[in-house]
């Protein structure tokens, strides 16, 4: 299972380079069009946005399966095993029923703008809502297989707290194991 999740984050990894490339020779044209021979395209700007938003939508997906989203882990590192266990089942059954209300209405929001054409491009509206629909199946899926993982034991102790407070201090943390955030700053 983890090899097939992990494969369709590969998969969103390359459409989000692809995406990012697109908007850029887009955007890139666009200026460059418009100063140099006053003209332009004129769907640039609306397929930019467009991408712009399936692109922060699969981002998303990706962090939520690298756990690189941020959160505040002040309390729930500092519990035992059991606390963070609990924890993270009860944190990942809110995610859930938040996922399961972006869906609910990502889905009414594409359905109800699907015969709706864009201005410039012509291009249904229910594409700008769709993200929504598949970051809610995708991260639904991704928080069931996690919270499987932390029922069935199959989680290390040091996985139990997939969140941290800032990057920096997660950085500092694999190059100095023995070092917490707990401890105080030097010369104090």
């Amino acid at each position: 299972m983890a090899r097939i999740v992990d494969g369709y984050c590969q998969l969103l990894k390359l459409l989000i380079a692809v995406f990012l490339a697109v908007m850029v020779v887009l955007v890139f044209g666009n200026v460059l069009l418009r100063y140099a021979f006053n003209t332009g395209i004129t769907t640039s700007e609306e397929l930019s946005r467009l991408l712009f938003v399936w692109l922060t939508f699969l981002g998303a997906i990706v962090a939520m399966r690298e756990h690189g989203h941020l959160g505040v882990d002040v309390l729930v590192k500092r519990l035992p095993a059991g606390g963070r266990k609990l924890c993270l089942v009860l944190g990942h059954l809110l995610m859930l029923y938040a996922t399961w209300l972006f869906l609910a209405g990502s889905w009414q929001q594409t359905l109800i703008n699907l015969d709706v054409a864009s201005p410039a491009t012509g291009f249904s509206m229910g594409l700008f809502y769709a993200p929504g629909v598949v970051f809610s199946l995708s991260a639904g899926l991704i928080l069931l297989y996690d919270l499987y993982r932390v029922l069935a034991g199959r989680l290390k102790e040091s996985e139990l707290v997939m969140v941290r407070e800032s990057e920096e201090e997660e950085l500092l943390e694999e190059l100095h194991p023995a070092a917490t955030s707990a401890s105080p700053p030097p010369g104090r």
